[in-house]
């Protein structure tokens, strides 16, 4: 039997989503809860997508087989009961025997939060703390550059070399409440620190560092060592992921 689940954690105490050995990931950590349930016989999940070091998941999906054929609330319910606090199963339902939670994603919804008002600790793990004044207007002129389909390869990790960089960024949005701002990408897929990397540009064209010619340049000339800043990773959540 199949199973998609839909699950929230906070990433501050981990490192990062996929499983690696000697060093403790969601993915590892909710594979020997499933395991347990599966009187101990070894369950894999796979997701929608990993996530790096201290990034958050508000609605992460994965899929998981298991032999036996348990109710799904069943298996939400002993779930929760095994995880850590920080990781929150929301909903776990049966799907087809073909689905794949990743190669059936048809979209994803990334937020990036930023504070500039004044420091605050308590938020210091879930939202950037830059606490300088930003020009938002300018910033929301900037990120509908980001729309549409582009080569982002100036916007990934430099040592990832992968066959295909073009991704379709779908929407945009950049909301202001309170001194806290969010950016939202709505796209196909997104490479490896790449919100991370487009935020970074943002925050440089807000605080006046860089002019918004600078975004087409990048996606010209197609190296991530000519862009700027990669935003920490604190503030970054991955919100939705979208399949037909």
């Amino acid at each position: 039997m199949r199973y998609l689940m839909t699950f929230s954690y906070d990433g501050t105490n981990y490192n990062g989503y996929q499983k690696q050995p000697k060093t403790k990931t969601i993915q590892e950590v909710i594979e020997k809860s499933l395991t347990k349930i599966n009187s101990n016989n070894q369950v894999i999940i796979h997701a929608s997508g990993r996530t790096d070091s201290k990034v958050h998941a508000v609605n992460q999906k994965a899929h998981f087989d298991l032999n036996s054929d348990i109710e799904p609330y069943k298996i939400k319910k002993s779930l929760n009961k095994l995880l850590p606090d920080d990781i929150y199963i929301k909903t776990i339902e049966i799907v087809d025997s073909n689905f794949h939670a990743r190669f059936d994603v048809i979209k994803k919804e990334y937020i990036y939060k930023i504070n500039i008002g004044e420091y605050n600790p308590i938020d210091v793990n879930y939202i950037l703390q830059y606490n300088k004044s930003l020009d938002i207007e300018l910033m929301k002129k900037a990120i509908k550059l980001f729309e549409g389909e582009h080569n982002f390869k100036s916007f990934t990790k430099t040592s990832d070399e992968k066959n295909d960089y073009i991704r379709t960024i779908y929407k945009t949005d950049i909301s202001l409440e309170k001194d806290i701002i969010t950016i939202t990408f709505v796209g196909s897929g997104f490479l490896r620190y790449m919100v991370r990397n487009m935020v970074g540009i943002l925050i440089e064209i807000g605080s006046l560092k860089k002019n918004l010619t600078e975004i087409s340049k990048l996606f010209e000339i197609k190296d991530r060592r000519e862009s700027g800043i990669t935003a920490k990773p604190n503030g970054l959540y991955l919100k939705n992921v979208y399949y037909e």
